[in-house]
């Protein structure tokens, strides 16, 4: 008996079947679709000179933000880059191996000391006010437990002080003390990240620099608020005092580099 040729090819393709091959193309479309989407913050991707790197799949067309409290707009992803010149130069003509500060790392902000280059604007409460203040222009809070260091010496990793605190900068709208404030020996004033000090009985101590290494912090622009971008400057900079303002730790990792045939020279 003649068999159509139209039974031979649908003899084993029914509806299970086409329900099974439509379920696979829509999962693989969902999985591209969410890398995609994945891929607007951090993209595109740099190589080490600093040129556009391939991807696997293409980058998504930019999405705007409307940015809330009349901040304007935010596209994603961002094809604009970072425009300062890093301090750094390769240790090695081949991709991947790490890159050595050619300056002071502290003040030229690589390494450890690193930081993002996020809006140059405060960050804002749901009442579009500042979150984080000082204490002293606040005036609606206190220390109610532990010991308040104002008053106290902020002193670094070599014992010494290098001026006192003077107020508190506090996160208003979770309640938490974010920064110390400290005026130096030479009245000029710098931020201290809360979770870098130690407050003690009679000082508050800061492990990762030295009492000399006060003035290089930071100075905010204001005295009644901080941006985002100066949040990343003073917290990178005491992050990167315990490598770079420590003599044995940089000798150490000079030393490491040598071994595994890096330049790396100490500011």
């Amino acid at each position: 008996m003649d068999t159509p040729y139209g039974w031979l090819f649908f003899g084993n393709f029914d509806l299970a079947l086409i329900s099974l091959y439509i379920f696979w193309i829509f999962f693989a479309g969902l999985i591209i679709y969410i890398q995609r989407e994945n891929m607007r913050e951090g993209y595109p991707l740099e190589n080490d000179d600093g040129s556009h790197a391939n991807s696997l799949l293409p980058v998504p067309d930019p999405k705007t933000f409307n940015l809330p409290h009349g901040r304007g707009e935010f596209k994603a992803p961002n094809a604009e880059r970072e425009s300062r010149d890093l301090a750094m130069a390769p240790t090695s003509v081949t991709g991947g191996f790490p890159f050595a500060p050619t300056g002071d790392p502290m003040k030229d902000g690589v390494g450890p000391a690193s930081w993002a280059a996020r809006r140059d604007e405060p960050e804002l409460d749901a009442h579009a006010h500042p979150k984080i203040q000082p204490m002293a222009k606040v005036g609606e809070f206190a220390v109610a437990a532990g010991r308040d260091p104002r008053g106290l010496p902020v002193v670094g990793n070599d014992q010494k002080s290098a001026g006192k605190i003077s107020d508190m900068w506090v996160d208003v709208p979770e309640q938490l003390v974010r920064y110390l404030e400290a005026t130096l020996e030479d009245g000029t004033k710098r931020l201290i990240p809360m979770p870098m000090v130690r407050i003690k009985a009679n000082m508050v101590y800061v492990n990762s620099i030295d009492s000399a290494s006060f003035v290089d912090a930071p100075v905010i622009a204001s005295d009644a608020q901080i941006t985002k971008l100066e949040e990343e400057k003073v917290s990178g900079f005491y992050a990167g005092g315990y490598l770079y303002r420590s003599e044995k730790r940089v000798t150490t990792t000079s030393k490491l580099g040598m071994v595994m045939g890096l330049v790396f020279k100490p500011a």
